[in-house]
């Protein structure tokens, strides 16, 4: 792939460092001359001591040809006019970390692919091993609902019944599905099914659409968690 990234920064540089390792064609646009000489000299990469917010730049980064361009300064208002920008030079995908949540809405109006800013998914990340342990590892997905790993304790409500009978008891909701399942760190993981029991150390991968709320963990014997 042809790849334009924008900005050689926190974020920015730990992805040109996959790209190029992934044998893509990579080129940096990056404003501020210490970060590009960085890259200059750290990746196998061409890089553009320029600003990004310039049609010329993009262009001479080779955007009209490029497969891809992801933005990743850290200012919202920067990233906007890159995107609009990379649209206009007909850039087939266009990306953006996005900083402000509130600003999220306007990268999905003009039609940008976007990722919430990384410190705050890691702060986010941090707080949950805080204040929820027995969540192994969680992605959400839009505003409420959660896609989570969870260990099954000893002695939990759903250990021993099979998923058909933890639904019919009411243990799982219409909104909570369990999607996979680790067990004895077999590999692959187990598809679920409705007559697949859940026993004890299993590690369930779970999707609900209300988050990992209580009434969902607890079912997994982690009330000790509230």
């Amino acid at each position: 792939m042809y790849l334009v990234i924008v900005g050689a920064g926190d974020i920015g540089a730990p992805l040109i460092e996959i790209a190029t390792a992934g044998g893509n064609e990579v080129v940096v646009i990056e404003r501020d001359d210490e970060r590009a000489e960085r890259a200059s000299r750290n990746y196998d990469c061409l890089v553009l001591n320029d600003d990004a917010t310039s049609k010329e730049t993009l262009e001479e980064a080779g955007a009209d040809r490029a497969d891809a361009l992801i933005s990743t300064t850290d200012q919202d208002a920067t990233n906007v006019m890159v995107c609009l920008l990379a649209q206009e030079l007909e850039v087939p995908d266009v990306v953006s970390v996005v900083h402000n949540p509130e600003h999220m809405g306007l990268f999905r109006q003009i039609g940008v692919n976007t990722m919430q800013n990384p410190q705050h998914l890691i702060a986010e990340y941090l707080y949950r091993a805080v204040k929820r342990p027995s969540i192994v590892d969680f992605m959400r997905i839009g505003e409420e609902a959660e896609v989570f790993e969870i260990t099954v304790e000893s002695g939990a409500p759903i250990a021993g019944r099979t998923l058909g009978e933890a639904d019919s008891e009411g243990l799982l909701g219409q909104d909570t599905l369990v999607v996979a399942i680790e067990r004895n760190g077999d590999s692959p993981p187990i598809t679920p099914r409705g007559d697949t029991t859940i026993e004890a150390d299993d590690v369930l991968t779970v999707y609900s659409r209300n988050g990992a709320t209580p009434e969902v963990t607890d079912v997994f014997g982690h009330a000790e968690d509230h």
